[in-house]
Formats: C-alpha cells, structure tokens, sequence
C-alpha cells in the first residue's frame, strides 16, 4: 500500500510526505521533483509546452510509481484531478486530501513567483480562489481521507495520516 497526498499548492505535501517517510521508513517520491529532475523546471515546461504536456508527464510518473509498494507520494496540486491518474493512484494507495483554507494558502503561495499557475497573473488571491473552488470537490470526491491543516504542524498532521493508513 502507498499514501498518496493531494491538495492545494501550498497546503504543506511536500513537508507532510517527507515527514510520513520518515515515520514510516517508507521511500517519499514528490511528482514535481522528479519532473523537475528529469525534464527541467515546471514553469519552463509550462511556459514551452504547455500545460497538457506537464499533465501528461505526470500521468507517465504516477504509472511508474503506482504499482509499487510502501511509498509516500506527495503529487503535484493538478494531477489528481485527472480521473487516469486518481484511478491509478487507488488502486494500491489511499487517497489523503490536506485540506486548508484559503487564507493559509494565500499566505503560503504569495511569496512563491515559480508556481505557474499563479505566475504573471497580478490576482494571486483571485487566482488560488477559482483554483480552490474548482479543485475542492474534485480532491473531496477522490480522497479516501480527508486531514485539515489549519492550526496543526507538520508533525501533526503527519501523524494524523499514519494512524489513519495503519488503521486501514
């Protein structure tokens, strides 16, 4: 079994997933790092190829690590929103959506110029709000659990999330 995180774009997938391997002993893999490491930086991907691209190179990483076992996957705020990539990811991983509110995520991802979907825009808050109130059902629907973040530590919700796996 693998436990896979979802969420927003700054909602702490990254901190929390290296924080669950690390209690787990299980290998951490975050899908934006190894894209970055093997095709260079998301927003040059973004920027030259376009967004359908960057989608299906996350499609080709969450195939590779599906099917193996005992990872901690931190995706990328967009891929599970791809019904090929959810399914894929369920059948041998549990779903934790990391919930925030719009206004921890805004303080998060203001001072981050390199998340592409926000570049350039000059309406960073206008931006993440139609963002996450697109994305909330769809992480809802595909999560198997669903861990708030506000007010909790890394830890915290770190350990939140491996009770619940052990407890499947």
């Amino acid at each position: 079994m693998n436990i896979v995180l979802c969420g927003m774009m700054g909602v702490g997938k990254s901190s929390v997933g290296i924080r669950i391997a690390e209690l787990t002993k299980w290998r951490w893999y975050d899908t934006d790092i190894v894209i970055t490491d093997r095709f260079g930086r998301i927003s040059d991907l973004f920027e030259y190829y376009g967004e359908a691209h960057f989608r299906s190179l996350e499609t080709e990483i969450v195939r590779e690590l599906a099917d193996r076992d005992e990872l901690v996957i931190s995706t990328g705020g967009g891929l599970i929103l791809k019904p090929e990539n959810s399914e894929l990811l369920k059948r041998n991983g549990k779903i934790f959506f990391l919930r925030a509110s719009f206004e921890t995520l805004l303080t998060r991802v203001r001072a981050d110029e390199t998340r592409p979907l926000l570049k350039d825009t000059g309406k960073t808050a206008e931006r993440l709000e139609e963002l996450l109130a697109w994305r909330t059902p769809i992480y809802e629907a595909v999560a198997d659990f669903i861990v708030d973040t506000d007010g909790k530590t890394v830890d915290d919700v770190a350990q939140e999330i491996v009770s619940k796996a052990a407890s499947v």
